[in-house]
């Protein structure tokens, strides 16, 4: 095993429709589908974007004299921990997961181990660990694409394409009103100022990496996820060398049909309606602020007269 690994990692600010997206890919036969957000980050990623974002959303640092046992504990994976370890305060207690987290660690360092330890060759064991350790997992015999999705990871874009030479990223971006309405309704909502500084960066980056990597940098607009999910995901399995599913059409969860992503994502009925609805539930003044800020880029999404 080395770093030929064929990932395809998702990105989006919060409330874009990254994890909308995410449950949309996981049926696909091809994809192994990484089951939560892959929280992929360690405590030791320190720069200037680490008083912005949350390192469990960045591409993870190693130690340089660490062994592969206390790379897999700086691996941050919170969902997918919680759930494994203490499934009982998990907000996916309710789906059937029979994954042994110890068990995961095991197989990760003797992948490792036959490796040699590098970011590429750690994030490759921890995408393999999690499908041979994860036994209820419905398998297809046809996955050849592992998938994953993290907020905000497009700032990391180029150091994934860089690390992985076979690896893709999608970046999902959302109108800016529907997803500030949303991120309001957080229990502790960031400000208008702060989430639409975060909300441009990830437009920045998103925009900056395609020009770097224009075969394997793909940005889709949630909208049109939502507007026909088969067609405008089925365009990107094109661009990976998968045939189109028909599991496209609707947000799965190993495959279980989902009748909202909650609590995958806050985005709950995944509709134009809904979404349109969403960023008018804004005052005029909030939708006039969100316009200010985001002027630059609302041209290039075809966000111009959306509300």
């Amino acid at each position: 095993m080395t770093n030929d690994i064929r990932l395809l990692m998702l990105g989006a600010m919060y409330e874009n429709g990254g994890n909308t997206t995410h449950r949309f890919l996981d049926g696909h036969p091809g994809m192994f589908v990484y089951p939560f957000e892959s929280q992929v980050g360690t405590r030791l990623v320190d720069d200037h974007l680490t008083s912005m974002f949350p390192v469990k959303y960045r591409w993870p640092v190693f130690a340089l004299d660490a062994a592969p046992c206390e790379d897999y504990h700086r691996i941050i994976d919170e969902e997918g921990k919680v759930r494994s370890r203490t499934p009982h305060v998990s907000k996916f207690r309710h789906m059937p997961f029979d994954m042994n987290d110890d068990e995961r660690r095991e197989l990760y360092v003797r992948m490792v181990e036959e490796t040699g330890r590098s970011r590429a060759h750690n994030m490759a064991a921890f995408f393999k660990a999690t499908f041979e350790a994860w036994k209820d997992y419905k398998r297809t015999g046809e996955e050849q694409v592992y998938v994953g999705y993290s907020p905000i990871i497009v700032v990391d874009a180029d150091k994934i394409l860089t690390d992985l030479p076979n690896a893709h990223f999608l970046h999902v971006v959302r109108n800016p009103w529907s997803a500030y309405a949303d991120t309001k309704k957080r229990p502790v909502p960031l400000s208008l100022r702060h989430y639409m500084t975060g909300w441009t960066i990830n437009q920045y980056h998103a925009l900056y990496f395609k020009q770097k990597f224009p075969d394997r940098m793909h940005i889709v607009r949630v909208e049109d996820v939502m507007a026909d999910s088969y067609k405008t995901l089925g365009d990107l399995c094109d661009k990976l060398g998968l045939a189109p599913a028909d599991s496209l059409r609707q947000p799965t969860w190993n495959g279980e049909v989902l009748e909202e992503v909650y609590p995958w994502g806050t985005l709950r009925k995944v509709t134009p309606e809904v979404n349109k609805a969403t960023a008018l539930e804004l005052s005029a003044d909030e939708r006039a602020a969100v316009r200010e800020y985001t002027w630059q880029y609302l041209d290039v999404f075809d966000y111009t007269h959306f509300v």
